[in-house]
């Protein structure tokens, strides 16, 4: 007489869900948001406490710290007129043997810009004041000079013959210091033995001055020393001042050419970029250093069973393997059931071998044991008990077969 026995069953799918609370996921983020409003806290008030010092820069139009409104006031009130010019098209459009014309910043033009404005001036017969050009800009704007470093800047004696410095007398003078391939017509308010303020003679009896630090515009420095007199003389020689303050957003910046986009891009950021490699290679070998082979070691204290599985569970979950657990019950699983079947256990991880011999023991069983043994990981955390399930069910079906 045979034994009939029942069809196998799937195991239910677990009552409850496994998946996070919100109060783990409050938990498990609270750090980072609370690092990141801190960092827009910090930058918000950042841009507040710095915007009011920053704006304006020698701004004649700004009366802030480092503005230059009291300048332009003083200029006005001896009869010369200001007027501010944001393009090199319209400071260009204005020099002329009655104008000074003043380039707040111009390391920040162009070198197409940079030759233009030198074309401009070099015949216009009136002064041209550079403030604190460099080597970005010395080249286009006043040739034969160059760069020699740079000094604080100081109360200086002008130490030269210059009728304005020697009227103004000490000022507030440093920054930029000069050295010329010729014999400048002056050369003032020395740092180092190399001068600060330098004049040259231009074609067209106009002269370009060269000043190494603007501080002597600023209107918290204007009272100082003779900063008021050697600024009013060097800006008020002719009836016209045009107070130019270069932009980003000037479009005869763009009248390059054929510059490419490296071209438009600061150098500082490839050596920025290296550095970023090097930081990032240096990482790669800090975390995957070994320090020699695993030595197994006895624990301290006894670690139950259920315990050791517990927490490694527990880290599977917190890593979201779902992948690596299931792996990991499946493996299980196919290694308890091939002696069971009478696999050997070097072949308990072939599907080809394994899961004939389960359905030969279990001829009736109504689940994919492909998929059940062999399949994808689970798509969520309750699939994931599901299979558990369902795997301790076929386990418990072969041993009672």
């Amino acid at each position: 007489m045979t034994a009939t026995r029942p069809p196998a069953t799937a195991a239910s799918p677990a009552s409850t869900s496994t998946d996070a609370t919100p109060r783990q996921i409050w938990t498990r983020t609270r750090g980072l948001l609370l690092a990141a409003v801190i960092l827009l806290v910090a930058g918000i008030t950042l841009a507040a406490t710095r915007s009011g010092d920053q704006h304006g820069r020698l701004d004649p139009r700004s009366a802030d710290r480092y503005g230059s409104r009291a300048v332009a006031e003083l200029l006005k009130d001896q009869g010369v007129s200001t007027r501010v010019a944001t393009t090199l098209d319209e400071a260009a459009r204005t020099t002329g043997p009655d104008t000074t014309l003043l380039v707040t910043v111009p390391d920040l033009l162009t070198a197409t810009q940079q030759r233009r404005l030198h074309a401009a001036t070099t015949e216009s017969g009136g002064r041209t004041v550079l403030l604190s050009p460099g080597a970005p800009s010395l080249s286009a704007l006043a040739p034969g000079v160059r760069e020699e470093g740079s000094s604080s800047v100081g109360n200086r004696e002008p130490n030269c013959s210059l009728p304005l410095a020697v009227r103004a007398g000490s000022a507030d003078t440093g920054g930029v210091r000069y050295a010329t391939d010729g014999q400048a017509d002056d050369a003032c308010y020395p740092a180092g033995g190399l001068p600060t303020l330098l004049r040259i003679q231009t074609p067209a009896h106009g002269d370009t001055v060269l000043l190494g630090a603007p501080d002597i515009l600023y209107n918290h420095r204007l009272d100082k020393q003779g900063n008021a007199s050697l600024a009013l003389q060097l800006l008020g020689s002719r009836p016209h001042l045009v107070w130019y303050l270069p932009s980003l957003g000037d479009v005869s910046a763009t009248d390059g050419g054929d510059r490419t986009f490296f071209d438009l891009i600061p150098s500082g950021w490839l050596w920025a970029t290296l550095q970023l490699t090097l930081a990032a290679a240096l990482a790669a070998i800090w975390r995957a250093r070994r320090l020699g082979p695993l030595v197994t070691e006895q624990l301290p204290v006894a670690v139950r069973a259920s315990e050791a599985t517990e927490g490694r569970a527990r880290l599977y979950r917190k890593a979201n393997a779902r992948d690596r657990a299931a792996d990991a019950l499946r493996s299980a699983t196919r290694t308890r059931l091939a002696p069971l079947l009478g696999v050997p256990a070097a072949s308990a991880h072939a599907p080809e071998l394994l899961v004939p011999a389960v359905s030969a023991r279990i001829p009736s069983a109504e689940r994919d044991l492909q998929v059940l043994l062999f399949g994808p990981a689970p798509a969520g955390d309750a699939a994931l008990v599901r299979l558990a399930d369902e795997l301790d069910a076929l386990e418990r079906e072969v041993r009672t077969s």
